[in-house]
């Protein structure tokens, strides 16, 4: 009798226990309308969880509303609680646990979206809103910590067994440990110890809301993807820091959204979708960006399943709590190699766009590999729509089309 692939035996993060390996990754939905749970939202999650994964994570809920940078983020506060919590009722009775990531977008955003002069952990101009945003007063950090935790008991009242804390891609945690955006002369700039100092007030609060029944991961950068940014050495320290705070796993990725968006995602940008999608009114200077510098304001990175094993077998070695690999996992093969690499999760987004049941036919053997291209279509709608593979859209324009068969040409 063959034995079971590793992917689909149980792992734990701290007290909660997975059916399998496959995790629903924190990638943007873009369905919280008007920063609420929608149907939408409802229906994606438990056809995920129908799907197979151990578990599927509601992307990026801001822990408070200076922390929104879209309209279809989720905003956490008490009166949307019921709504979670029909979603993760549902998510378990499909047999997967449920994750809500949470986090603060720091400067990346705008005064129309946030309902306040964007905050950072220095000041600054953001091109992509166009605006100004100021960096945090001390006062004001430690109020941000305690709505962290504010964040993690409702997410506890709302039903979901584990939080992930997004330190990475260039939002609020992750502006202020890379020295690319934290110019703070004060206890929280400078040395890497005080740049970290925020990152270890938010989870010394968060692991003492989770207490001992939720699970706390953590998506950090390996590199922040370019020259003046947090390098591997610095990445390494706080992955260590993270561990001896008493995480229950890390997310290891990569990037930074305001600097090195691809790094994150890997492969081309889809520039004529992302345009075509954006509203004219709100974002015509970005739009004529796009159509006349639109590759050197969003470089492509070449894309490769597993693009982050690598860098992430140096984190392997240096921590011994769970690590949890994203980056491009589409196929049974690289799945397994990335398990016997010695990581005990693995989290998969665009394969799950493509395919809710993903995993359930991957364990069934129906398939192997996923049949997503990665033309990166969902990627280049998100920001403006509700996330949706191209193969679910009817009437595609002839333009988009065109840019999705290159793109998959060229893979």
């Amino acid at each position: 009798m063959e034995t079971e692939s590793k992917i689909f035996t149980p792992v734990k993060i701290g007290p909660v226990t997975l059916r399998n390996r496959v995790i629903r990754s924190a990638a943007f939905e873009n369905m919280a309308y008007n920063n609420s749970p929608s149907q939408d939202l409802y229906d994606y999650h438990v056809a995920v969880a129908r799907g197979g994964v151990g578990m599927t994570t509601l992307a990026y809920a801001a822990v408070a509303q200076s922390g929104l940078s879209f309209n279809g983020q989720i905003w956490m506060r008490k009166e949307i609680v019921p709504e979670l919590k029909k979603i993760t009722d549902a998510i378990h009775a499909e047999g997967a646990k449920a994750s809500i990531q949470l986090g603060h977008c720091g400067n990346m955003t705008h005064r129309a979206t946030c309902g306040c002069m964007p905050v950072g952990a220095s000041t600054c101009f953001n091109m992509y809103s166009p605006t100004f945003a100021r960096g945090l007063k001390v006062n004001e950090i430690y109020d941000l910590v305690k709505d962290f935790g504010n964040a993690v008991n409702l997410a506890r009242e709302a039903g979901f067994d584990c939080v992930e804390i997004h330190a990475g891609h260039g939002y609020l945690i992750s502006q202020f440990l890379s020295p690319y955006t934290n110019h703070r002369h004060d206890e929280f700039g400078g040395s890497l110890e005080n740049r970290m100092r925020f990152m270890r007030l938010v989870i010394q609060e968060v692991m003492k809301a989770a207490g001992d029944d939720i699970g706390v991961i953590v998506k950090m950068n390996m590199h922040d993807g370019f020259k003046n940014g947090m390098q591997r050495p610095e990445c390494l320290e706080v992955a260590k820091e993270l561990e001896r705070l008493g995480v229950h796993a890390i997310v290891l990725s990569a990037g930074f959204v305001s600097k090195a968006p691809m790094e994150v995602m890997r492969g081309a940008m889809p520039l004529k979708t992302l345009a075509y999608y954006m509203d004219m009114k709100k974002f015509w200077w970005l739009k004529a960006a796009l159509h006349t510098i639109g590759r050197l304001l969003i470089p492509t990175v070449p894309y490769s399943e597993g693009y982050f094993l690598e860098d992430a077998k140096q984190f392997r070695e240096a921590v011994k709590l769970p690590l949890i690999y994203v980056g491009g996992l589409i196929s049974k093969a690289k799945m397994e190699e990335v398990l016997d690499a010695g990581f005990q999760g693995l989290q998969v987004a665009r394969a799950l766009v493509h395919d809710t049941d993903f995993v359930n036919k991957l364990r069934t053997g129906e398939i192997t590999c996923s049949g997503c291209k990665h033309s990166n279509y969902c990627i280049g709608r998100m920001y403006t729509l509700e996330m949706r593979c191209h193969h679910c859209v009817e009437n595609m324009p002839e333009s988009l089309q065109k840019e999705i068969d290159k793109a998959e040409a060229e893979l």
